[in-house]
């Protein structure tokens, strides 16, 4: 095998397989939108039907014990319930303050502003969040907490109300992936990225993200840190070309990866780069099957970003992780209840 059959292969595919594949696309049944309006409402309901429950089991496992000084205002418990609201209500720090005036006609609760924007660096409440994820997908029929089937995508955030991500991309391709202008420039931080792993089967995400100022790739190796840190074992993944380059292939090691090559690819690099191509030339059309399972990846970002928004309000990275937690657990929690 040369080179050269690579770029034949990534030829046919242009010219023959993608139209067929959007062609079969293109003549899908159309959606029942009154149908699926109704499910979505069903796993809505069941999710937050059994959050309670959940964040009870979460929070009782965590013990602080702490010194001399004001003690807080809220238990754990509601600090957990009232971080989630924030982010699925998609209101401000000091609108969600305000609100719970509103609340506290149930709840007795009164605090500041202030105390909501902490509860975003709270050790507390990220020990509890998590948690809370991990019980969520252990309760998940199909789920595999170690060894998982997965594919891996990025996207941005907005910083700012002045620019869309989605615009960004149209008009500067994968160069959106990346902060642009010099060193100190406010453009560095137009938007957020952020790279989440989604179980294959189960289309819920795994306890495995990042997140960066920098670019996507930075967001990428802190999800791969993550991984590393839990012990999750990756069975098979599937990237997008951002990341069809031999170095990222060769970092999941006995994982089946599938890329689609870059126009310029080469045979140089590891055996493992050299196999994946092999497969990609002799083997396409169940290879390609493999790496369009991606699609649930980008599915994923969509309806996140329809529920939560495309924008984040947080500005300090600890504070976005938090964020982008809670919205992995919403996420979660709406697909743990078949519909």
């Amino acid at each position: 095998m040369k080179s050269k059959d690579i770029h034949e292969r990534l030829k046919d595919i242009e010219e023959f397989l993608l139209k067929q594949y959007k062609e079969s696309k293109n003549g899908e049944k159309k959606r029942d939108w009154r149908t699926y309006e109704q499910r979505l409402m069903h796993r809505i309901k069941e999710g937050i039907k059994n959050l309670e429950p959940l964040i009870d089991e979460a929070t009782k496992v965590v013990e602080v014990h702490r010194g001399k000084g004001r003690k807080p205002d809220i238990t754990l418990k509601q600090k957990v319930i009232l971080i989630l609201l924030k982010e699925l209500f998609g209101k401000s720090n000091r609108m969600m303050a305000s609100m719970l005036s509103v609340f506290s006609l149930l709840s007795n609760v009164d605090i500041s502003y202030k105390t909501v924007e902490r509860l975003y660096s709270d050790p507390e409440v990220e020990m509890a969040i998590h948690n809370l994820h991990i019980l969520v997908l252990k309760k998940k029929k199909g789920v595999k907490l170690f060894d998982v089937d997965t594919c891996g995508d990025g996207t941005g955030y907005s910083l700012t109300v002045r620019k869309h991500y989605a615009s960004e991309t149209r008009k500067r391709k994968d160069k959106v992936k990346e902060a642009g202008g010099k060193k100190g420039n406010k453009s560095k931080k137009a938007f957020v990225y952020s790279f989440k792993m989604l179980d294959i089967g189960t289309k819920m995400y795994i306890v495995a993200y990042g997140t960066s100022f920098r670019s996507e790739k930075q967001a990428f190796e802190k999800a791969m840190e993550m991984i590393k840190d839990r012990g999750i074992n990756i069975e098979s993944i599937r990237l997008d070309k951002y990341y069809s380059f031999p170095s990222y292939v060769d970092m999941f090691e006995d994982a089946k990866v599938y890329v689609i090559p870059r126009k310029n690819a080469t045979l140089r690099g590891s055996w493992k780069w050299k196999k994946t191509m092999m497969e990609f030339v002799h083997n396409t059309l169940p290879y390609l099957e493999q790496y369009y399972l991606r699609n649930n990846s980008e599915s994923g970002f969509s309806v996140d970003k329809r529920w939560f928004g495309w924008g984040v309000e947080q500005r300090r990275e600890d504070r976005i992780n938090t964020a982008m937690a809670c919205t992995d657990l919403w996420h979660n929690l709406f697909n743990l209840y078949p519909s």
